[in-house]
């Protein structure tokens, strides 16, 4: 399996939740309410699967390889475009947690800005998933040894194998800190 095999994998999973995100604001904009449940799970998805998982690869183990090598300019700009693109996806995500916790508590205002959220992200991710896919992945490949792409692709792994047990360790982690 290619180093990028996996990322890609994790692409197309990331473009059905977008697709269905953006049935999900059909739905809002035309009933003018919100699924604040599946509103969560597809948060969720974005900020462990999405952020956490896959651009956590993408972020600690791949650009982190990168870095050290001697990119042409042209890499190099795209890959610090991605992480910028990386840190303003999370801001967006944060944006959606906050407008859709105001719904929750009755603000119905906040309808609106969950609204601009989720249309930020049905944009953004289809946007960010072809440059990765269409004008670096590949290419970065040719700065990578056959070797370099195998320990990557077994740290990729290792990286997958250790993510429930942070996801978990953290809520606990969370709930503790919220009982003392």
């Amino acid at each position: 399996m290619k180093l990028i095999g996996p990322l890609m994998r994790e692409h197309r999973l990331i473009e059905r939740m977008v697709a269905l995100l953006n049935e999900e604001l059909k739905q809002i904009t035309g009933k003018n309410e919100v699924d604040v449940e599946f509103l969560m799970v597809a948060i969720d998805f974005i900020r462990i699967y999405a952020d956490r998982t896959h651009h956590g690869k993408e972020e600690d183990i791949l650009f982190r390889e990168l870095a050290k090598k001697q990119l042409s300019q042209e890499h190099e700009k795209t890959m610090n475009e991605l992480v910028e693109e990386h840190v303003s996806g999370r801001r967006i995500v944060t944006s959606l947690v906050n407008a859709r916790e105001s719904y929750v508590k009755g603000n119905i205002k906040s309808l609106k800005d969950i609204v601009v959220c989720v249309k930020e992200l049905v944009n953004f991710y289809p946007a960010h998933i072809e440059k990765e896919d269409k004008y670096f992945f590949y290419p970065s490949l040719e700065y990578l040894s056959k070797r370099e792409q195998d320990d990557m692709l077994q740290e990729f792994w290792e990286f997958d194998r250790k993510l429930i047990h942070e996801k978990y360790e953290k809520l606990v982690e969370g709930f503790e800190k919220e009982k003392v």
